[in-house]
């Protein structure tokens, strides 16, 4: 008996067909990869949290991969010029970015960007996590967040707050915490932490968020005092400092996180080994004191773990940026 001709089975067998050739063109890409240096682009300048997480990170991956994997620093814009020169890039996985969370998750709610951080990005997995803290200059007479929250009241615009630019984590930390205490700081934007922690240290500014690394060696000199920390959790690395959450202020939880994403379309093989080689690396004794160091804490997750947190906190951080009225100055 003659069979008929079925469209039906001719669409599924052209689909099939076509899965399987693309799967095997995946495989033959990602077969030899890496053939040549990788290059890790950081958003901003050499120094800070990033730009170290991205250096320890490059070495792990070069002993794994046995290729060179050099980091390249690309600052400007707030990380749109980094961001933009990754998503743009071939999707071979030569070509990475460490991904600061002001820069996928905050800036693209304040400000036009030229890329999509869920479309134009693979996620691959984030390396660690950090809360912020809360310095003031040593003449403000306060021992917690609360007490600071009091003497602005008493002392309405007299007080500054530094950031490390408009629009970043430090920048929006220290505008959320204004807003919920109900308080009137002027704000002053540096071009990056470190100018921020020198006028704090000179008493030109009498508050800053930043990271535990930027401060904590200063705060043993006496001339700031760390009196908070933004996360839910106390920081381990200081048992004794208490939450603002716990100050006074329940529910405020502002934290950020460093890793590495791919431009779209990059070979999920290629994806999921870098993302095995982080979570290693992460698990490492070494590689935690020296995360620790900086005050953050190892994550190591999946990249679809890595996705669901980026796509809560672009919910998060565009609700707080448009309660704030932030925007880029």
């Amino acid at each position: 008996m003659t069979r008929l001709f079925s469209p039906s089975s001719f669409v599924q067998t052209t689909v099939l067909l076509s899965l399987t050739a693309l799967s095997m063109f995946s495989q033959a890409q990602t077969a030899g990869w890496p053939q040549k240096p990788i290059k890790i682009i950081v958003p901003f300048a050499a120094g800070g949290n990033t730009d170290s997480i991205a250096r320890l990170t490059a070495e792990r991956l070069t002993q794994s991969l046995g290729q060179t994997v050099v980091v390249e620093n690309k600052a400007g814009a707030g990380g749109a010029i980094a961001a933009d020169l990754v998503a743009k890039a071939t999707p071979d996985g030569y070509t990475l970015l460490m991904a600061a969370m002001p820069v996928l998750a905050i800036l693209p709610t304040i400000t036009k960007t030229n890329f999509d951080p869920l479309r134009d990005f693979a996620p691959i997995s984030i390396v660690g996590s950090n809360p912020f803290v809360m310095a003031i200059h040593k003449s403000v007479p306060a021992a917690n967040a609360m007490e600071l929250a009091d003497f602005a009241k008493k002392n309405t615009r007299k007080l500054n707050y530094a950031s490390g630019g408009s629009g970043s984590v430090s920048h929006l930390s220290a505008a959320l915490f204004v807003k919920r205490a109900n308080i009137d700081m002027t704000h002053i934007s540096y071009k990056g932490g470190s100018p921020a922690v020198t006028d704090l240290l000179g008493g030109q500014v009498q508050m800053y968020f930043g990271n535990l690394s930027e401060l904590a060696p200063h705060a043993a000199g006496g001339q700031i005092r760390i009196i908070g920390v933004s996360s839910a959790q106390r920081a381990r690395q200081l048992p004794d400092v208490p939450t603002i959450a716990e100050s006074g202020f329940p529910g405020f939880k502002t934290i950020t996180w460093n890793g590495l994403v791919a431009p779209a379309g990059t070979p999920p093989a290629i994806i999921n080994r870098i993302a095995a080689i982080v979570k290693d690396a992460v698990a490492q004794p070494d590689m935690i004191a020296k995360l620790g160091q900086m005050g953050v804490d190892p994550i190591g997750d999946t990249p679809a773990q890595f996705m669901d947190t980026l796509k809560a906190d672009l919910s998060v951080w565009s609700e707080a940026a448009k309660a704030s009225n932030l925007k880029m100055e």
